[in-house]
């Protein structure tokens, strides 16, 4: 067991930009997929606790929905099924500017704003309900009481799960490899 690893060989010559390039499409994917996610989690996560029956029922759907198919499926879905839906226009412009990347992004991004979905929803429950009935009752509308009151405090409580969701978001970035994003994971298998 006196064997001695040279990694210096993985940062030279070709490897080491492939594996840059991975790392940097891996941020950027994730990113995107972030903000998508995060979008989607805090709407329905929001819509998942307020009394009207539809947008509760919509936004149980959603998560419901989303986080029960694999997002293996999801990936093949956007990559495979949705860009024939859309327009002529819309597809030249997809293929133009790299479909596999925006079709990793929208699955990822729907697959993790249902998981971000929970974790607000947890947050928001999280916080006593005299909160928002002393909100609503101090004149404020419901969704005013849902932007100034309940959703700061409810942000601040996720955090830590929040924090869990963001690097499973990034771990499951890897899937993308599967409709040829070339990611980190993509690169090393190059490397091989």
């Amino acid at each position: 067991m006196n064997y001695k690893f040279n990694w210096s060989v993985l940062w030279t010559g070709e490897s080491g930009q492939w594996l840059l390039s991975g790392l940097i499409t891996t941020l950027e994917l994730s990113a995107a997929a972030w903000l998508l996610a995060v979008a989607l989690g805090l709407v329905s996560g929001a819509l998942r606790t307020v009394r009207v029956w539809p947008l509760r029922a919509a936004a149980t759907f959603y998560v419901e929905f989303f986080r029960n198919v694999p997002l293996l499926v999801w990936m093949f879905f956007w990559y495979f099924a949705v860009p024939p839906l859309l327009p002529q226009a819309v597809q030249d412009f997809l293929f133009a500017h790299g479909l596999e990347f925006w079709a990793a992004v929208c699955a990822l991004g729907v697959y993790s704003g249902a998981r971000f979905s929970e974790v607000l929803r947890s947050g928001i429950q999280a916080i006593p309900k005299t909160q928002l009935e002393a909100s609503v009752a101090s004149g404020l509308t419901t969704f005013q009481a849902y932007r100034y009151v309940i959703l700061p405090v409810a942000l601040r409580l996720i955090i830590p799960p929040g924090t869990n969701e963001s690097l499973n978001l990034l771990k499951n970035s890897s899937v993308a490899l599967t409709i040829s994003v070339a990611e980190l994971t993509f690169q090393t298998r190059q490397i091989e």
